[in-house]
């Protein structure tokens, strides 16, 4: 190899990735941003890491399963940029968390923009959601009862899920101590509450609280013991060649639908 081809002039695509990533994030950072387009940059980075799972890390995960001991341009092989991509990808998002929970949420507060945990809910607001849930959320959902009969659920990427843990039997008289619920991508994440009963000018509830507040509605007779928040990322890359195939067009008609159901590659569990 020559020397103006030599892997130490090659910078790694994936890590030159996330290095862009951290440059959107020191924009929400940035306290001179206003203030609604920091929230943006911030959201444009979870969606940049999406996009990055789904096709970069997704093709390092498929050439290892594959085999492949080449290594690119720069020198690394697949397995060395994953365990290169581990630390700086957990660190980048762990200052996300930090960043939304401990400064972009107060200062939004502030300014009248607020996000209503549900442990903090008034009666009214309590009431308030309950009414929403049975109203608008309880008729789209679609709860799956985990036994031999119905084995886990293939869920969609990206999709908003829950794993429910449940004590005694059902209305048809059977045990099933688990339960998948899928969040209806119908509704968006953030549910806007009125004014008067948020006690701010825009006041908001998660999709997700509302769902961890009241998914024993789902489950007459049963007693909720548990219930977890998770997301799947899947492998959304389209495997297309070119020269194989004679009607491009048809051929990627064909690979969409299956983007949504390719294999999994991040798993993203609430803590709490």
């Amino acid at each position: 190899m020559s020397k103006s081809h030599s892997a130490q002039n090659f910078l790694n695509r994936e890590l030159g990735l996330l290095e862009f990533n951290r440059r959107v994030l020191a924009q929400a950072e940035d306290a001179a941003v206003p203030l609604l387009e920091r929230l943006k940059y911030l959201c444009i980075v979870s969606s940049n890491l999406d996009e990055f799972f789904e096709i970069r890390i997704a093709g390092l995960k498929e050439q290892i399963k594959l085999g492949g001991i080449a290594s690119g341009p720069d020198g690394l092989e697949a397995t060395q940029v994953m365990k290169r991509l581990f630390a700086p990808t957990h660190q980048l998002i762990a200052r996300q968390y930090e960043l939304f929970n401990q400064e972009l949420v107060p200062a939004l507060a502030a300014q009248g923009i607020k996000f209503l945990r549900r442990t903090h809910w008034n009666e009214a607001q309590q009431a308030w959601v309950k009414e929403f849930f049975l109203r608008e959320v309880m008729p789209v959902l679609t709860p799956i009862g985990l036994d031999p009969a119905h084995p886990f659920p293939r869920v969609l990427n990206k999709s908003l899920n829950f794993a429910v843990e449940l004590q005694g039997k059902d209305a048809f008289g059977r045990n099933s101590a688990k339960a998948i619920v899928q969040a209806p991508r119908v509704l968006p994440r953030a549910i806007p509450m009125p004014p008067e009963i948020a006690g701010c000018p825009h006041g908001f509830v998660f999709l997700s609280s509302i769902l961890h507040a009241h998914v024993g509605e789902l489950f007459a007779g049963m007693a909720v013991q548990g219930c977890y928040q998770f997301r799947v990322t899947r492998n959304s890359d389209l495997f297309v060649d070119e020269e194989e195939v004679k009607n491009l067009r048809i051929s990627l008609q064909g690979e969409l639908p299956q983007r949504h159901f390719g294999d999994a590659v991040r798993l993203e569990v609430a803590d709490n």
